[in-house]
C-alpha cells in the first residue's frame, strides 16, 4: 500500500472553498489506511491552522498529517551551524525557528530567512541585503513560488529584489527541492519508491516527485492546465481532472 503525499491548494481547496470531490478522495484514502501527508509550500500557517482550514471545508484529519515549508526550513537549519536569523515572514515560520532554538534578530544574524508576509517593505529589503552583503548571512527561503492565487506575491517574489541587490540566490527549501521531499518522506517513514505525490503544479509538485523517483499524479484544478503539459520535458505518471476522479490509488 503506497503512501500518499498530497498538495492542498489547487488540489483540495481554492482559497478556503472545497474543490468538488476532494473530500471523497481524502476520505477514501483514510478508509483504505494509506499513509497520508499533506505537503504544502505555503509557509504562513501551522499544522493546526491547516487542520482547521480543511475542517471548515469538510475534510477532517489529524494535525500530524500536515508538513509545511516552514517546518522543512527549520529541519534544514537545525543541521546547520549558527542559531540566529533575520526573518521576513509570519508567525508559523517564526514559531518553527523558535522550536529549534533559534534567536530571531536584526543584530548580526547567521541567516536571512524569507517566507511570506503581507507586511513586506523597503526596510526589510534593505536589512536583508545588508546582512547578506556585509555580515555574511546565509540566504535561505521557504519556497520558490512567485505567486499564489489571484496574483498574491509569494516567497520567490519577495526574494527577487534581495537577489538583485546582493547577486546571491537563496537556497530554496520547498518543492521541488530534494530536501523538502526527503524531509516529508522521513516524517512518515516511507521510501520514495513506495510513495505517490498528488499535485496541481508541474513546476513544483510533479517536478519534486519526478526528481525523487516517485509516482506522480497531476490534477487539473490548479496551476497547470492540460494544454500546458506538452511544454514540459517531464510528464506526470497520471493525469486526472480533479482529485475526486483519481482511481489508481
Amino acid at each position: 500500500m503506497k503512501a500518499i503525499i498530497c498538495d492542498i491548494d489547487g488540489v483540495l481547496l481554492h482559497s478556503n472553498t472545497l474543490i468538488e470531490g476532494a473530500d471523497t478522495f481524502v476520505n477514501r484514502i483514510l478508509k483504505q489506511g494509506n499513509p497520508l501527508l499533506f505537503l504544502t509550500n505555503f509557509p504562513s500557517q501551522t499544522p493546526q491552522d491547516l487542520q482547521n482550514r480543511l475542517a471548515q471545508a469538510g475534510i477532517h484529519v489529524k494535525e500530524d498529517k500536515f508538513y509545511t515549508s516552514s517546518m522543512a526550513t527549520a529541519a534544514f537549519l537545525k543541521r546547520q551551524s549558527g542559531k540566529k536569523a533575520y526573518v521576513i515572514g509570519e508567525g508559523a515560520l517564526v514559531h518553527a525557528l523558535y522550536s529549534i532554538g533559534f534567536t530571531i534578530t536584526d543584530i548580526n544574524p547567521d541567516f536571512v530567512v524569507v517566507g511570506e508576509t503581507r507586511a513586506y517593505n523597503w526596510d526589510m529589503i534593505q536589512k536583508a541585503s545588508f546582512f547578506i552583503l556585509e555580515c555574511g548571512a546565509r540566504f535561505v527561503a521557504t519556497n520558490p513560488d512567485v505567486a499564489g492565487q489571484h496574483g498574491q506575491p509569494a516567497c520567490g517574489a519577495l526574494c527577487a529584489p534581495i537577489e538583485r541587490i546582493t547577486g546571491r540566490k537563496p537556497f530554496y527549501i520547498g518543492k521541488p527541492s530534494a530536501w523538502m521531499m526527503r524531509a516529508a518522506l522521513n516524517s512518515i517513514g516511507v521510501h520514495s519508491e513506495n510513495a505517490v505525490i498528488v499535485g496541481d503544479n508541474m513546476r513544483t509538485d510533479i517536478l519534486a516527485g519526478v526528481q525523487a523517483g516517485m509516482e506522480t499524479v497531476l490534477v487539473l484544478t490548479g496551476a497547470t492546465k492540460g494544454e500546458d503539459v506538452p511544454f514540459f520535458p517531464y510528464r506526470p505518471s497520471h493525469i486526472f481532472e480533479r482529485a475526486g476522479d483519481i482511481n489508481i490509488l
